[in-house]
């Protein structure tokens, strides 16, 4: 019990470090000053802005603290319990514990998922890269790894497109993810992946290093971003995929070029022309919509999901197999030895540093 209390008291210092709760006191400050200055509510709509932070700021605070309280509670409690030898205080150690682990798990997805679209359904796009049938086959291995997370998370999974390769693995794919905070959670996963192991495709069974690029936009609705369908190339083409019959026979596939940016997407997994160009329209709105957001990124391949280089050295994450095992993100240092696990999709880890390490960066 020593040890997971003296654990969730590091989780909260982490989270306190991530959040920077001094800088947000010093925030919440500010803004009661400018609001306590008669000329305030001269300008409405930035008064109404600054209010709503305020609130957002204020609640936050609070939470932050009841959760402290209740840990420190919960430490006292457990001392008192240890040195009387009391089995009933023990046991209400054990239950109060059980529920600030639970309510600490809320208020850090609220705490670290604070942007717009953070709430949102997304599409995670994977793009096989260097490393020829072995970067396929690990694209696909991506694909399961990704599909087992949201299934553990909660959130529902549909296969809106699908590249198979030539020999073995995909060339590429996108899956549709429903669920709140699917974005937020997922968003950290866009870069490049790499995979070092024996190759199974290999008869001499030398060691391969393969890449494959992720690439996670939000799902945004219809009014948020305007296409011109004049600016657009629609193509169609059979399903390369299973799909029965009548997909194979007729051009029901789909694929749209976005002529001013090059954004390129496809959809063949429905059931009809019609359908896969309404999902290929929705995920070209939200390319686009990333493109927006994406004020600071300068190549233009990072934004379409096709990474322009996925390849040694822009890797955000290596997955080793050979000659040891061992998982780690390049960006937190964070490492697991339990590869397996990982691939079968336990990648909380990693999701929480990096949400952590970027709500701290954007403090």
């Amino acid at each position: 019990m020593d040890e997971r209390i003296r654990e969730c008291r590091e989780r909260l210092n982490r989270l306190g470090k991530s959040i920077d709760v001094e800088a947000l006191w010093e925030r919440v400050r500010a803004l009661e000053a400018a609001m306590a200055q008669p000329s305030f509510w001269s300008d409405r709509v930035a008064a109404q802005m600054q209010a709503k932070e305020l609130e957002s700021a204020r609640t936050r605070l609070q939470r932050f603290e009841a959760l402290a309280k209740e840990l420190e509670d919960i430490e006292v409690l457990w001392q008192l319990a240890t040195e009387e030898g009391d089995a009933l205080a023990r046991e209400e150690v054990e239950e109060r514990l059980g529920g600030w682990e639970k309510d600490f798990e809320r208020a850090r997805m609220e705490f670290l998922l604070t942007d717009p679209y953070d709430p949102n359904d997304c599409f995670l796009a994977i793009n096989a890269g260097a490393g020829g049938t072995d970067a396929m086959d690990w694209a696909e291995m991506l694909l399961r790894m990704y599909s087992r997370f949201c299934e553990k998370a909660g959130f529902e999974t549909r296969l809106v497109d699908e590249t198979p390769g030539e020999e073995a693995g995909i060339k590429s794919a996108t899956l549709e993810v429903r669920g709140r905070y699917a974005y937020g959670l997922l968003k950290g996963e866009t870069g490049v992946h790499r995979l070092v192991r024996i190759s199974p495709f290999d008869a001499a069974h030398r060691r391969h290093t393969s890449f494959a690029a992720v690439t996670v936009t939000p799902i945004v609705p219809e009014g948020d971003v305007e296409i011109n369908e004049e600016e657009l190339l629609i193509e169609t083409f059979r399903s390369s995929g299973p799909g029965g019959q009548h997909m194979q026979k007729n051009e029901t596939a789909v694929r749209i070029t976005h002529l001013p940016t090059g954004i390129v997407v496809s959809c063949q997994n429905e059931r009809s022309q019609y359908q896969n160009k309404m999902t290929a329209l929705k995920i070209l709105r939200a390319r686009l919509r990333a493109l927006m957001e994406q004020e600071r990124v300068k190549k233009l391949e990072e934004l379409r999901g096709e990474l322009k280089e996925i390849e040694w050295g822009h890797q955000i994450r290596s997955y080793v197999l050979q000659p040891y095992q061992l998982v780690k993100d390049h960006r937190t240092e964070v490492e697991v030895g339990n590869v397996q696990a990982v691939l079968d999709g336990e990648l909380w880890p990693f999701i929480w540093a990096w949400l952590e390490t970027g709500q701290k960066a954007k403090s």
